[in-house]
Formats: structure tokens, C-alpha cells, sequence
């Protein structure tokens, strides 16, 4: 039987608030789980991450804009 443990994962405010909810808490908790289960020539965290990739450059991404956007956050975080 798996045991579970809680942890702290920062989300934006409408996130937070919508799992609030202990069920939907526990379904994304499940997702978490499934999704970073270790398997030994598979690793759904990093075939997830490639799909948002190219998601994101067919929805017109680019590298440079993800730098304006990562320098922009920086600023915004350092006051």
C-alpha cells in the first residue's frame, strides 16, 4: 500500500483556491503521483514537458520570448 505524504507546491491564487477542495486535492495528487513515478525507460514528467514544448512553438512561442518573459518575472521578484 503506497503511503503518502503531504507537500508544499507553489500555484497561482486561482489554483490554490480550487483545491481547497480535499477531493480535487487528492485526484492531483494521484496525477502527481502516476506522473512521477519512476519507470525505467519512461519518464511521463519529461515526455509531458515535450509536449508543452511543442505546443507552445506551434502556439507561436519562442526562444526570445520565453527570455523576455523569464527576465521580466526575475525583475518583478527581486522588488
Amino acid at each position: 500500500m503506497a503511503s503518502f505524504v503531504d507537500i508544499v507546491i507553489p500555484v497561482e491564487a486561482e489554483a490554490a483556491a480550487a483545491l481547497g477542495d480535499l477531493r480535487k486535492r487528492e485526484a492531483v495528487g494521484r496525477i502527481v503521483s502516476r506522473i512521477l513515478r519512476p519507470q525505467p525507460d519512461h519518464d511521463p514528467l519529461i515526455e509531458a514537458m515535450e509536449r508543452l514544448s511543442v505546443d507552445a512553438k506551434a502556439k507561436g512561442l519562442t526562444a526570445e520570448t520565453l527570455d523576455i518573459e523569464l527576465a521580466a518575472h526575475k525583475t518583478e521578484r527581486s522588488g
